[in-house]
């Protein structure tokens, strides 16, 4: 092998030898950096590195938001629906502004009232609104003439009257049968005034009505001056009399009946033509123009309510009506309107429906205040070594935060912005701000939440203060001893002004109050029950009672019990739930009572006047299914009571079955009685007084003694009185005097009494099977006759038929029936339940609103309530796990780990709903006599809310048993696998 000679450069895979001395080498330069490269951000990094916190963190703060944003607008529309309904009941005539000024004397023409109606219409459109196609304007005869053509009709020998009208908009609304449309009278040089006659057009009922025909000369009372006359050239008909044009105008449509002692005349209206505007005062010497502006009520605001009654009384009289009158150069201008009163009751209305509007929201927002708080502290606690390692490694505190801020911008604000979003699109309503800014706070708070409670962990300790919490404690039961006292003192709304928010917040301060004494008696109480635990053989009651009273919180932080945030969050929830049911609870107890006692009980069936009901029908009805009580009874309303002060006495007479009337009188809770005071014996004497009982109106007549009952159809009978009741469900008004006798004697000595006309019954009954009931007892011939007049209420006048001397109702109009649970109008023996009067009670929007929007609350709250006491047990985990695994390799099997995680986790979650039931049950002890249920119940009912155990208990059980098994659940899923992690992985904390 030869030997490479020393001048040979050896290859570069050649390694020298060890001995050889390494060649000087010079410094390599260090490698450029690749273009482009640059350190991974910080918020990019963190957010990838727990992508399931990032997500639950955005789908939290999107939760709270969404209900932050959603609740204010939910509120805007509940309450713009009800004032909106409000209105629109009340009808268009006081919904309605009526301008009116006298005619004037000359230049009268469509043109001036059309100015005129331009300028009234350019003074709205602020805050209210005129609905233009419905608005009515024009002249008329203020006096109606007599006419005196003997070929019309004259009952009474009374003679018709007429007044005349010019309205624009009435060709529009009314159809022409005969003849044709009044125009421009012709007028021959040096004619009368008064010639010729003025063209009318009547319609044609009217016509009918008072004997008019197209032609006639229809001739008016001498005047000094001369004799006006109209003739009548065509007749039209009203195709919907109901349309809100013919408000006001009821003798227009057909002719009207007016009562002039006991007698009466008719009186009907007649519409001129433009071209007879300047000769219309001729007709009584007096006219005034008109223009009637119905406001628009779907276009309202409740937030607006106050601006807009402000502007509206300005237009009827203030600075726009003076306005008004220079620029339309009438100064006479009236406006009037029933708008200003109809708001000031609307916001009454809307007063007294706000506690349990407000007091929802109120307590899911609380709620949702504790839990972002509480997520912000686990969240700060999971993370206290990284961020601890952060400000050892040179790191400030205030870049600390900086970075968590912007960790929380990128997780937060889209969310929100995202519910924001949703909620104003799901709820349309014109008010933005207040759910924006509901929204924004919100969204701070769950932004702020982490990084706050980061920067007082990164806080240099200090001296923990004494005295720091018992103050702090010592403070939230002062403004809630203040919050309750006002709320006693004034009422949760008080009159004339808004809710004040600290007395909204009543119930809310008690239950911190009750989540604070709970945080201090609960570890002491379930340390009790470790102890006991401790002497038993088991093991697992032990652990889980100890570390429950130890509490979990975060290691080195020195905690010695449970935190009190889940407990606050699950008290807010059963207290604001607890009261607000309870709340509820009354309404509808009270709604019920009301109900019974218009109807008499839970269903009735009345006689017209003096009639009575069909024979077997009372009986018939009382076995219907569902019938507990049958109470059949025979009242008159003409009976007389000889033998008071006043001598004699005008009273309501009922001969009824004591027993049956006695058990009616006792579930309505009017008037009860021992029917034993109603009994007879057998063994006296045939003229001996029959005892009755009196209603208090009967006793403050006065006398003493028997007394004479004298019934309408004649008779007598002598009445002792046995008893005096304040109330009697057959006439449950407080000032009727009513006298009540037992239907054995009194059957025998009144004649008549023995057929019933009332029947009254107690017990689910179905109303449609007793109106079949009704009409299947009725004749054949007077199925659906139409009810006496004696019972018919007074129908308007312009409802009158032509050419009868006694009126009947109008028919319905066409396609329309009665609606679903109403008796109809020809229903021979009305038919009423308890059923369709409470819903009747309840079918006002600004109740269904105030309903609807607590339990929507009452449903936030306590899901926020069971996300509160799920994440303290998710951040419990990683230490019950490795708990779990070294109990796992001493025996301990799964089905005790359950039981284990029970015992941790219940003890508090009960406790909780203890003291939230006690919480919620003494909110309602001190603030429900403050409660005024007006509005909610539909009637006047007393003031205060009855403690009731079954809406609280409900929310408190329910809430408790949906954490149990959440905890349950939770607990079955995921213990095993992050017990099995720990073995294998073993401690590594």
């Amino acid at each position: 092998m030869t030997t490479p000679p020393p001048s040979a450069t050896p290859p570069p895979s050649a390694t020298p030898p060890p001995s050889a001395t390494p060649p000087r080498s010079t410094p390599r330069p260090p490698a450029a950096p690749r273009a482009g490269t640059r350190p991974a951000p910080w918020v990019r990094t963190r957010l990838r590195a727990a992508p399931l916190g990032t997500l639950l963190a955005a789908a939290l703060a999107f939760v709270a938001v969404l209900f932050a944003a959603a609740l204010p607008r939910a509120q805007d529309r509940g309450a713009d629906q009800a004032l909106r309904s409000f209105l629109t009941d009340s009808g268009s005539t006081r919904t309605s502004l009526q301008a009116t000024a006298p005619a004037p004397g000359a230049g009268q023409s469509t043109e001036a009232l059309d100015r005129t109606l331009k300028s009234l219409l350019a003074q709205t459109g602020n805050t209210f609104h005129v609905d233009t196609d419905r608005v009515v304007h024009g002249t008329r005869t203020t006096k109606r003439q007599p006419l005196l053509n003997p070929e019309l009709s004259r009952p009474h020998r009374l003679p018709p009257k007429m007044s005349l009208l010019y309205i624009q908009q009435a060709q529009d609304h009314v159809k022409l049968v005969e003849g044709r449309w009044p125009g421009d009278t012709p007028r021959s040089a040096g004619a009368a005034a008064y010639e010729p006659p003025l063209q009318v057009a009547l319609s044609q009922e009217a016509a009918r009505t008072i004997g008019a025909r197209v032609g006639s000369v229809l001739k008016s009372a001498p005047l000094v001056d001369g004799t006006p006359s109209v003739e009548v050239v065509g007749l039209y008909s009203v195709p919907d009399e109901t349309e809100d044009f013919w408000v006001d105008l009821d003798c227009l449509p057909r002719a009207c009946k007016t009562f002039v002692g006991e007698s009466y005349l008719w009186e009907a209206d007649a519409l001129i033509g433009a071209g007879d505007l300047e000769r219309m005062d001729l007709w009584g010497h007096d006219a005034e123009d008109f223009w009637r502006l119905p406001v628009d009520v779907g276009r309202l605001r409740a937030d607006r309510l106050d601006a807009t009654k402000k502007e509206i009384a300005s237009y009827v009289a203030g600075p726009t009506a003076a306005r008004l009158a220079f620029e339309t150069r009438r100064e006479r201008l009236r406006t009037t309107s029933w708008l200003p009163e109809l708001f000031e009751q609307a916001h009454d209305r809307r007063q007294a429906a706000a506690p349990l509007a407000l007091i929802g929201p109120a307590g899911v927002g609380g709620v949702a205040f504790v839990v972002l708080c509480l997520a912000g502290a686990l969240a700060a606690d999971r993370r206290d070594a990284e961020l601890r390692l952060l400000l050892a490694r040179g790191g400030s505190r205030s870049a600390i935060v900086g970075r968590l801020l912007r960790e929380g911008a990128v997780t937060v604000l889209p969310a929100a912005a995202a519910a924001t979003a949703l909620a104003v699109l799901l709820l349309p309503t014109p008010r933005l701000a207040p759910a924006v800014l509901s929204a924004a706070a919100v969204a701070l708070l769950a932004l702020l939440a982490f990084p706050v409670r980061a920067a007082v962990l990164l806080t240099p300790p200090r001296p923990a203060g004494r005295w720091r919490r018992p103050v702090a404690e010592l403070l939230v039961l002062a403004a809630t001893a203040a919050a309750v006292l006002e709320v006693r003192r004034r009422g949760v709304a008080p009159a004339g002004s808004d809710p004040d928010p600290l007395l909204v917040a009543a119930p809310l301060l008690l239950a911190l109050c009750g989540a604070l004494l709970l945080a201090r008696v609960q570890p002491v109480v379930t340390g009790w029950f470790a102890r006991a635990a401790g002497r038993r053989s088991g093991l697992v009651g032990f652990l889980g009672l100890a570390r429950a009273a130890r509490g979990s919180g975060a290691r080195g932080t020195g905690r010695s019990g449970p935190s009190v945030l889940p407990m606050a969050a699950v008290l807010l929830a059963i207290t604001t739930g607890g009261f607000g049911a309870t709340v509820l609870q009354s309404v509808e107890s009270n709604r019920l009572g009301v109900a019974r006692l218009t109807v008499g009980g839970d269903a009735s069936i009345s006689a017209f006047g003096k009639a009575n009901l069909p024979d077997g029908l009372a009986k018939a009805a009382g076995e219907l299914p569902g019938v507990r009580t049958s109470v059949p009874l025979w009242i008159d309303h003409d009976s007389a009571l000889v033998g008071t002060v006043q001598r004699s006495s005008q009273v309501n007479l009922i001969v009824v079955d004591p027993a049956a009337y006695a058990e009616l009188s006792r579930v309505l809770d009017c008037g009860r009685f021992d029917p034993a005071l109603l009994a007879t014996g057998g063994g006296e004497s045939a003229d001996a007084p029959v005892p009755a009982l009196f209603s208090s109106g009967v006793a403050r007549l006065g006398g003493s003694g028997t007394f004479t009952v004298q019934p309408g159809n004649g008779g007598e009978v002598r009445v002792r009185g046995a008893a005096v009741i304040d109330c009697t469900p057959a006439v449950p008004a407080a000032d009727a005097a009513t006298v009540v006798l037992p239907a054995g004697r009194a059957a025998a000595l009144i004649g008549g009494s023995d057929r019933p006309n009332r029947w009254f019954g107690l017990g689910p009954v179905d109303g449609d099977r007793l109106r079949a009931l009704v009409r299947s007892a009725l004749p054949a011939e007077s199925a659906t006759p139409p009810a006496p007049a004696s019972a018919t209420p007074p129908a308007p006048a312009s409802a009158t038929p032509p050419a009868s001397p006694s009126p009947t109702a109008p028919a319905p109009a066409a396609g329309q029936g009665p609606a679903p649970g109403t008796q109809p109008d020809d229903e021979v023996y009305p038919v009423r339940t308890s059923a369709d009067a409470v819903a009747a009670l309840g079918a006002d929007p600004l109740q269904r609103s105030a309903e609807r929007l607590f339990w929507a609350s009452v449903a936030g709250a306590a899901g926020f309530a069971l996300l509160a006491v799920l994440l303290t047990l998710m951040r419990t985990v990683p230490e019950r796990a490795a708990l779990l695994a070294r109990l796992r390799t001493m025996g301990l099997r799964r089905r005790q780990g359950v039981a284990l995680i029970l015992a941790e986790t219940l003890p508090q979650t009960l406790a909780a709903a203890l003291g939230g039931a006690l919480v919620a049950a003494a909110a309602v002890v001190l603030l429900g006599p403050a409660m005024d249920l007006y509005t909610l119940v539909g009637a006047s009912v007393p003031t205060g809310v009855r403690l009731t155990a079954a809406p609280v208990l409900t929310q408190a059980l329910g809430l408790a048993a949906l954490v149990a098994v959440a905890v349950l659940v939770e607990a079955a899923t995921s213990g095993r696998r992050q017990i099995t992690t720990e073995l294998r992985a073993g401690d590594q904390r």
